[in-house]
Order: C-alpha cells, then sequence, then structure tokens
C-alpha cells in the first residue's frame, strides 16, 4: 500500500476520533455513480493512520466497487460517515480498489480487531480511501 501524501496529518486524529473510529459502528459510503445519482451503502471501515488511509473490504462484484472502477478519472470521490447519536464523523476522500494480496490482508486484520473475523473469500478487494478532509463532532 501507498502512503497518501495528501494526508492532512496525524494530529487531525484527536483522542476521541481516534477512540470513535476504533468503536464497534458501522457507517455509510457515499460514491457518485456516473450518471450523477449516489450510491450509499453501509459499510464496516478501518483506519490506518501510518499511511492516511481508510479501508473497507468487499468483494469484487460488489456494487461499490463497480461504481469505483467505472469513474472517467482515477479513483473516485467517496465520504464515509459514522453516526453515534450526537457524535458523528465523515471522512472524505478518493477511493480506489486493490486485490493486492497484502494490502487485502492488512485490511482483513485491521477488519477483524474492529468488527470481528469476517468470511472468507476468494474475490475479496479493498477500497482505499485516501483521506483528504475530516469534519464530525465526536465529543
Amino acid at each position: 500500500m501507498t502512503i497518501n501524501t495528501n494526508f492532512v496529518s496525524t494530529a487531525a486524529w484527536s483522542d476521541e476520533r481516534r477512540a470513535f473510529t476504533n468503536e464497534r459502528h458501522l457507517a455509510t459510503l457515499s460514491i457518485v455513480r456516473s450518471n450523477g445519482r449516489p450510491h450509499v451503502t453501509p459499510v464496516g471501515f478501518t483506519i490506518d493512520e501510518s499511511s492516511g488511509v481508510a479501508t473497507v473490504i468487499t468483494w469484487a462484484a460488489a456494487a461499490k466497487v463497480r461504481h469505483i472502477t467505472s469513474c472517467a478519472q482515477p479513483g473516485a470521490r467517496v465520504a464515509l460517515c459514522q453516526v453515534d447519536g450526537a457524535r458523528w464523523l465523515t471522512i472524505e476522500g478518493v477511493a480506489t480498489v486493490s486485490a493486492e494480496i497484502a494490502t487485502v490482508e492488512a485490511a482483513v486484520e485491521r477488519y477483524a480487531a474492529r468488527y470481528r473475523p469476517p468470511k472468507q473469500r476468494t474475490d475479496r478487494v479493498v477500497i482505499i480511501v485516501d483521506i483528504e478532509r475530516i469534519i464530525g463532532n465526536v465529543r
């Protein structure tokens, strides 16, 4: 996995944000389809602060993968949004899809630590979101 050089910096991850993104909450992934309509789907996600990315594990034929890979430009603008009562956090960035074994395994390991071990799949891929902006209220 490459390092996201546009990442807003590790300083953006206050203790409150870090705790909130480590709690077991689902989020939504919002993608703008090639026809301009939004595609919003529930997902589990994890953060890799050292590389400045959020990851979502999925399978190769998923609609979210098709929408990301069908963009005219490399990557798709996306938002991940996690809500728990009045606490919320939105991560904005550009998403790409990887089937690289080491990248997928690392994302699965982080997912298993935050949520639970996922079912085994031979068609597993990972959506990688290069984090550009983080907004929210986590207090």
